[in-house]
């Protein structure tokens, strides 16, 4: 065997993941949202970046089209910054104090569920040692109106005794929503039922025993346990229905109201759908003009000079991959509009399906980079607002080959079922056939499927009686 060192030439091929394409690649798939979050944090990193308001005109001009820059490894600032376009620079600007619509402005102060149980405390007829144990058991109650502590830890942490406890716990129970304060879901329902002045032995057995039988319409086992009839097995059963199992839900928390602001306006405009990319905080994202002067006046091997250049570069990759971004996004969703534009035209009917392949080839991308820009955004149009994700779906093919998207299978299977007999509920295959004679190629199973997840019971358990 021959050992030895010896050089040799080959090629290889590899993809280097420069900083400049992470930024790119990170941008394109931030949402409006948390784009508007990146650009804060480097305003606050970069003195050359500013967020002003853009003049109107100016604002007309950049609407064109973002223009394809190209950067070198090494630029003179200097010279760039003489002959720059009015894009990124301060030459022109006027002040506008138009303000800017903030969706914190609109938001009012929550009344959550606790504030609403403490006032209701406040004003019970209480020794103040026992209003003290109430704030406590009320603190206990979570945002679905269970109390999620036990006697015993009450104890512990009162220094009461149970009687007090469970004398105070009644109180509470007595607040408003109706079912707040209990322990479990049968504790719950029978408040209410006390509420409404419907417990009786009848009610509280059905709660105690035939809940189960209620979820899955097993209504022979009520009539049997109960003596009565399957007419009035199926009245109770609604009226159990009828009951709140969660009846703290209907406070929100400070936390749970969300906004969607959509990254994409589609306007029909007599017959012609015009794409409008959010992009404000773009036409509002400069260099800042100080910086502008103090390059001129620098040398460039000063430190000072060295510095801006590189805070312009960063600002300036910035810059171009959120106008990348928009380029890319603008040009998905014009691939999207016209496959999808039956469903823009006629509705939610008219779906189609559609894979990210169909709009990587259309846009002539990788379907990963078309993954990243539709990633968590969402497109307000004439049909409401979307996930852009939405318009890419499964289905199943017609007997000329075209493909029908699952939405549209959805909304077909409902308006079957909203049609039927709830006496004689139709059964999944029975969907099948009928889905068949229209045309569709489909099977029982994938009628359960889509039926499953349009959360809609099977046919023996939507039998009336």
């Amino acid at each position: 065997m021959r050992m030895g060192h010896e050089l040799t030439i080959e090629q290889q091929q590899k993809l280097v993941m420069t900083p400049e394409l992470k930024l790119a690649l990170k941008i394109l798939q931030l949402p409006t949202v948390e784009l508007e979050e990146l650009i804060q944090q480097e305003l606050e990193i970069n003195p050359i970046l500013e967020l002003v308001e853009e003049p109107k005109d100016e604002r007309l001009k950049a609407e064109q089209g973002p223009k394809d820059n190209k950067l070198e490894k090494e630029i003179d600032w200097k010279e760039y910054m003489q002959f720059q376009g009015k894009s990124y620079c301060l030459e022109g600007y006027e002040n506008n104090d138009e303000a800017e619509q903030n969706y914190e402005n609109y938001v009012s102060n929550s009344h959550t569920l606790k504030d609403h149980l403490l006032f209701q405390l406040h004003l019970a007829l209480l020794r103040h040692n026992l209003k003290d144990v109430g704030e406590l058991i009320i603190e206990s109650i979570d945002e679905n109106g269970y109390l999620t502590i036990s006697t015993e830890e009450l104890m512990d942490v009162t220094r009461t005794d149970a009687c007090t406890i469970e004398k105070v716990l009644n109180i509470i129970q007595t607040f408003d929503p109706a079912g707040v304060g209990a322990r479990d879901l049968k504790e719950c329902l029978l408040i209410q039922l006390s509420f409404k002045g419907l417990l009786n032995e009848r009610t509280e057995k059905i709660v105690q025993r035939h809940l189960d039988d209620i979820a899955c319409n097993r209504l022979n086992n009520i009539s049997k346990s109960l003596g009565v009839s399957l007419e009035m097995a199926q009245q109770l059963s609604d009226m159990i229905k009828s009951l709140e199992p969660k009846p703290g839900r209907a406070f929100e928390s400070s936390n749970s109201t969300k906004y969607i602001v959509p990254d994409v306006y589609i306007d029909k405009i007599d017959d012609e759908y015009i794409i409008t990319i959010n992009d404000h905080y773009n036409s509002s994202l400069r260099i800042s003009q100080y910086y502008r002067n103090l390059l001129q006046q620098e040398e460039k091997t000063s430190q000072a000079s060295q510095f801006i250049s590189n805070k312009l570069s960063s600002a300036m990759w910035l810059i171009k991959s959120i106008e990348q971004r928009k380029t890319t996004l603008y040009n998905v969703i014009q691939a999207i509009v016209e496959y999808q534009r039956e469903f823009f035209d006629k509705g939610v009917m008219y779906l189609r399906t559609m894979t990210l392949k169909n709009i990587a080839d259309k846009v002539s991308v990788h379907e990963s980079t078309v993954s990243r820009a539709i990633n968590g955004k969402y497109v307000q149009t004439n049909r409401g607002v979307f996930e852009i994700k939405y318009f890419f779906t499964s289905g199943v093919d017609n007997q000329i080959g075209d493909g029908i998207s699952s939405e549209s299978i959805k909304r077909m299977l409902k308006n079957l079922i909203d049609k039927e007999n709830h006496k004689h509920p139709i059964s999944d295959q029975y969907i099948a056939d009928s889905l068949t004679k229209e045309g569709l190629v489909i099977s029982r199973r994938t009628v359960a499927k889509y039926r499953d997840e349009l959360g809609i019971p099977s046919s023996s358990k939507r039998k009336r009686y």
